[in-house]
């Protein structure tokens, strides 16, 4: 964890499977119809029961660089204006939804500086959230893989970086997370309910995707 370490402290990382009862409110991607590569393209974000979720925070400038030599990805800079909102991607830079083979299920790609449909801006992009309530807890599930030119698999060497915010624009914890190859789960608890929004840069050189956010509080027994 990085900026503002008073709080920081108070959060806390979380096996995914441990996210249910703290963050019950579930956001897959398979409202529309099944549909492969290139799939749904939107530049202007996707609305949820809950919040919003698109390319970058209104305010943060968007950057580019290529990590591993490979494929550019978006890098995100500078702090959030308020109040918090989703911004508008450039044309085919925001996010896509398709068919994806190892969830077995619709996901989320977030597309790079290449653009839709070329095949490495997919999942080379940065996705951010915003919820309508601040909440105690969110996760993810996230798959990682590169298969070279040759159709062999190369090894994931990236990394993904979640930073969370309050409401007031604050980076509230910063966590740089190192996903095994293939698909894990990854969430995070905040027992003061203060994360307003997110946002998930990677490095992957394959680039990754998305599905089954999880979000909210514990609900109130008694």
């Amino acid at each position: 964890m990085a900026a503002n370490p008073a709080a920081a402290q108070q959060v806390s990382t979380l096996d995914y499977d441990a996210l249910p009862p703290l963050a019950p409110h579930r956001l897959s991607f398979d409202t529309l119809p099944a549909k492969r590569y290139p799939g749904y393209s939107f530049d202007h974000g996707i609305a949820f029961d809950g919040g919003r979720l698109g390319e970058r925070l209104k305010g943060q400038t968007l950057r580019t660089r290529i990590p591993h030599g490979r494929g550019p990805h978006d890098v995100l800079t500078g702090a959030p204006d308020l109040p918090l909102a989703i911004v508008s991607a450039r044309p085919g830079e925001g996010v896509s939804l398709s068919l994806h083979s190892a969830f077995g299920s619709m996901a989320l790609y977030p597309l790079g500086p290449l653009k839709q449909p070329h095949p490495e801006a997919r999942g080379e992009g940065a996705i951010a959230v915003v919820f309508a309530q601040d909440q105690c807890a969110f996760g993810f599930k996230v798959h990682t893989e590169y298969t070279s030119a040759l159709g062999q698999n190369a090894g994931h060497r990236g990394d993904v970086t979640l930073t969370l915010y309050t409401r007031d624009g604050a980076v509230l914890a910063r966590l740089a997370l190192t996903p095994p190859e293939g698909i894990s789960g990854h969430g995070v608890f905040d027992p003061a309910a203060r994360i307003a929004a997110a946002t998930v840069e990677n490095a992957d050189p394959g680039g990754v995707s998305f599905d089954d956010m999880l979000f909210g509080c514990p609900a109130v027994t008694g």
